[in-house]
């Protein structure tokens, strides 16, 4: 019973907490314009078409805070989102990856960004690596899993655009065992469709849980447990 008092409490702090105040922070095309690394950080990473800026706005029950478009590839820069007044974290839209038209030097200076970003910033505390449902894990997503396992920084996949697959519960499955082999991955697997709205009270706690409950993103918070 305590413990379904505790898990409905985090559950009601992570409402609470993207109910309030959430605002664009910046843009930052290099980590030199970045702020200080003064807040927890939680960061969101995916293919270009995988429905980050939607499932953002999702999250954040805000239609226009993250912009959406159907070029892929459309963020090519580090957006930064202050939740919370006073701010308590950070939310942190990442440009993606895996967009072949793309221009290479366009693609070698994202890559750039990001591997910086990821490597370097103190105060990273997961990534949240958001997986089509329809496709499933992807080359390019198993690249960016081994990428993050070398540099041992805290990641957790969230399917996306579940509402458009007959079984979620399958791909859920058969993406979680493929994580498990992968050390800086949380052992739980998200599923969440931005369109209707599902998953978003776990993506809210697992975000929260993150920046505010848990160590650093310098290897998985949990693996003491």
């Amino acid at each position: 019973m305590a413990e379904e008092e505790g898990a409905t409490e985090e559950a009601e702090a992570a409402r609470r907490l993207f109910a309030g105040p959430i605002r664009f922070e910046l843009g930052a095309p290099r980590l030199d314009i970045l702020p200080p690394a003064d807040l927890p950080e939680v960061a969101f990473a995916g293919r270009s078409n995988v429905g980050k800026s939607s499932l953002l706005n999702a999250l954040t029950g805000r239609a226009g805070l993250a912009r959406t478009s159907n070029t892929p590839g459309r963020t090519q820069e580090l957006n930064l989102f202050l939740v919370g007044e006073p701010p308590v974290l950070r939310l942190v839209d990442m440009p993606g990856y895996g967009y072949a038209e793309a221009p290479h030097d366009v693609v070698a200076r994202w890559t750039r960004l990001v591997g910086r970003y990821l490597s370097g910033r103190p105060s990273l505390r997961r990534v949240l690596l958001l997986i089509d449902s329809r496709h499933g894990l992807k080359p390019a997503d198993r690249e960016v899993m081994a990428a993050l396992d070398r540099a041992a920084v805290s990641y957790q996949l969230v399917l996306t655009k579940a509402d458009k697959v007959k079984n979620p519960g399958a791909v859920q499955a058969l993406v979680a065992e493929h994580s498990r082999r992968h050390p800086a991955a949380h052992p739980e697997v998200l599923v969440t469709s931005s369109a209707r709205g599902l998953g978003m009270a776990e993506l809210r706690q697992a975000v929260r849980g993150a920046a505010l409950g848990e160590a650093p993103g310098r290897g998985p918070a949990d693996s003491s447990a």
